[in-house]
This record gives C-alpha cells, sequence and structure tokens, in this order.
C-alpha cells in the first residue's frame, strides 16, 4: 500500500447521500450518482467519483450511518433536484493508492489508522476521509482512499 502526502484544493461535488448499514446502499448512491454523471456529461476523461463515509460504523449505530457517493463538479455545472451540492475541504491528506477491490479497500481501512500513527500524523477529523476513483486509476484496477492529516 503506497501512501504520498499532498495539498488537495477545495473541490466542488455533486452527491447522493445513502442513511443507513454501509453496503449495498452504498452501491445504489454509486450507480445513482455515475448514472446523473453520464447523463451530465461528467464522466469522460477527467471525471472524479468520490465515496464519503461520514460515521464511524464501530461508533454509530448501522441505521444512523451516512455515506456520500459524489462526483467532482465544475463551477458551471448545474445541479438539479436529485443531487445535493457540497464541497471537499481543501487541506493535507495522506492519500493511499490500493487494489481497487472490496477485499483490498476493506483491509486498506483497517491498516491506515495505525499506520498514520505509526509515523507520527494526526487525522483532523474536521474533515471526512474518502475513497477516490479518476477513469485512470480504475482502468489500472486501483483506487485511492485520501484520509485528512493535521
Amino acid at each position: 500500500m503506497k501512501r504520498k502526502i499532498e495539498n488537495l484544493p477545495v473541490a466542488r461535488i455533486a452527491y447522493i447521500r445513502h442513511v443507513g448499514p454501509y453496503g449495498m446502499g452504498n452501491l445504489e448512491a454509486m450507480r445513482r450518482i455515475k448514472e446523473w454523471g453520464r447523463e451530465n456529461g461528467l464522466m469522460q476523461g477527467e471525471g472524479v467519483i468520490v465515496g464519503i463515509s461520514h460515521d464511524d460504523p464501530g461508533t454509530t449505530l448501522p441505521e444512523h450511518c451516512r455515506y456520500d457517493a459524489g462526483i467532482v463538479i465544475t463551477e458551471g455545472v448545474l445541479l438539479d433536484d436529485t443531487v445535493c451540492g457540497g464541497v471537499l475541504l481543501p487541506g493535507r491528506y495522506a492519500i493511499y493508492e490500493v487494489e481497487h477491490t472490496a477485499e483490498a479497500v476493506g483491509k486498506a481501512w483497517g491498516m491506515i489508522f495505525m499506520d498514520l500513527t505509526r509515523d507520527g500524523l494526526r487525522v483532523d477529523m474536521e474533515r471526512p476521509a474518502f475513497e477516490r476513483y479518476s477513469e485512470e486509476k480504475v482502468e489500472r484496477h486501483l483506487c485511492e482512499i485520501c484520509v485528512p492529516v493535521k
């Protein structure tokens, strides 16, 4: 699992929120945001999809867990009533490149926080961590986990 530290700029997103246990509902939200992105011409080339898990299922009841499936958009993109608008906050992130499989992503999430602690990095709890999927990475069967750090 490779890690790099980057300063990410603010990014405007359109997203669909799922509230409930993480799993199939997340996949449905992801399917719907990709469909919306295709309908709005956002899935070619530079399209970036994000998955934001807002809650720790170890400390939050499953029925209250929030997951946003989003797509990065530019200022000129208009939102409709099928999506919400938001931003990915800027700042310093530890970015882990992982194999794009459920098993590899799950294993990475289980190791990331120990890795950060071992290297003296603190998670910035004011910003959510997220998974990032670019066309270039997905074509190579990879994705990124972006964790805000102080």
